[in-house]
């Protein structure tokens, strides 16, 4: 599975909330034509005017195919948000779901960066090491990590069903989060937590 990321910053409230409509009523059915399209996320800081769309994709082929009529979606969503995109594309190499029907509602999401890591070895220890912690932790929905192996970076993003579970999760993510770079030798390059306010991807396990 692979997707990519499209990650607008400066919005205002009003444009934000234009955005999501948008996604909600045209850009999903637009998308579901498409072929290899597996689902869209849509993650905000409203207090920052901060925004990252994500499409899923079951194939890298679909995915470099769709790049003429997303980039179409992609102006006139930033068109909207009055901010300019910033692109990323990955392997989703790691996504796990809870066993329950709970809604995601709130993510928190770390960018790693392995120059010096093996990106293979890295997945391994999310898998087997930090995943089984992460799962435990109070409003556990989802979790998954995506590798940029182009560029040496990764994101690793757990989604929980309120924002006061991800509050009181924070201090044993960040644990978590500590063993994980003890382990791998890998460097944060930046953390933030976010309203998601769009949640239709549709990414098979892969744990």
């Amino acid at each position: 599975m692979f997707a990519r990321s499209s990650t607008f910053l400066g919005s205002d409230r009003d444009g934000l909330e234009r955005g999501i409509t948008y996604i909600e009523t045209e850009v999903m059915d637009v998308l579901s034509e498409v072929h290899g399209f597996v689902g869209l996320s849509m993650m905000v800081d409203r207090g920052l005017g901060e925004c990252i769309a994500t499409t899923a994709w079951a194939t890298v082929d679909a995915m470099r195919a769709s790049s003429d009529r997303i980039t179409a979606v992609r102006g006139r969503f930033g068109g909207m948000l009055q901010a300019p995109a910033k692109v990323q594309e990955w392997e989703v190499a790691v996504m796990h779901r809870a066993g329950t029907t709970a809604a995601e509602r709130w993510c928190r999401v770390i960018w790693l960066r392995t120059d010096h890591s093996d990106v293979d070895y890295c997945i391994d220890v999310y898998r087997g090491s930090l995943l089984p912690r992460v799962k435990e932790l109070p409003g556990f929905c989802s979790a998954s990590l995506m590798v940029d192996r182009v560029h040496n970076t990764a994101c690793a993003t757990a989604a929980f069903q309120s924002l006061e579970s991800l509050q009181v999760s924070r201090e044993e993510a960040w644990a978590i989060r500590d063993a994980g770079i003890r382990d791998t030798d890998v460097d944060i390059m930046d953390a933030a937590e976010y309203e998601l306010a769009v949640a239709h991807l549709r990414v098979p396990e892969t744990v």
